[in-house]
C-alpha cells in the first residue's frame, strides 16, 4: 500500500438511488466493521431513504430513519479504500478513484411494484443477503 493509500480505510457502498440496497448495506456495515473504519453510501443518481428499508433494519435492531440518500460527490473520496457496487439489473455508478472495487448484485426491493406487504418481504430478501456479504467480506 503506498503512503497516499494509506489513509483509505472507509467502505463506500453504491447503488443507483441510494434509497434501498447501499442504505441497508451502510447500516448493517457499521455494526460490523472494524474500529478505525467508517462507512458510506451513495448513489448516482441519488433519490429519498426508502421507508421500507427503515422499517426492514428496525425489525433487526438497527435504525437507519436518520440516514439520507447521498451523491457520491458528497463523499470523502480520499478517505475510500474499498466500494461495493450492489446494482443487479441496472448500471452501477462508477468510483473513478483507484480503489479496491467489489461487486454483490443485489436486485432492488424498490423496483417492486405490488402490494406493500410483498414489498416489505423483498427487502427482508436484499437485507438478509447483503448481511451475509458483509459477514463474510468482514469474516465476522
Amino acid at each position: 500500500m503506498t503512503e497516499s493509500n494509506a489513509n483509505r480505510s472507509d467502505v463506500l457502498f453504491l447503488c443507483v438511488a441510494n434509497s434501498a440496497r447501499s442504505q441497508l448495506a451502510e447500516g448493517i456495515a457499521r455494526t460490523l466493521v472494524p474500529s478505525g473504519v467508517s462507512v458510506h453510501s451513495a448513489g448516482s443518481e441519488p433519490g429519498k431513504l426508502n421507508p421500507l428499508a427503515v422499517v426492514a433494519m428496525a425489525e433487526i435492531g438497527i435504525d437507519i430513519s436518520r440516514h439520507d440518500s447521498k451523491s457520491t460527490d458528497e463523499i470523502p473520496s480520499d478517505r475510500i479504500g474499498k466500494v461495493i457496487t450492489l446494482c443487479a439489473e441496472e448500471v452501477c455508478p462508477v468510483f473513478p478513484e483507484h480503489v479496491e472495487k467489489f461487486h454483490w448484485p443485489i436486485p432492488d426491493p424498490a423496483g417492486f411494484d405490488g402490494p406493500e406487504d410483498e414489498a416489505l418481504i423483498r427487502f427482508r430478501v436484499a437485507r438478509d443477503d447483503i448481511a451475509a456479504h458483509l459477514r463474510d467480506f468482514f469474516e465476522v
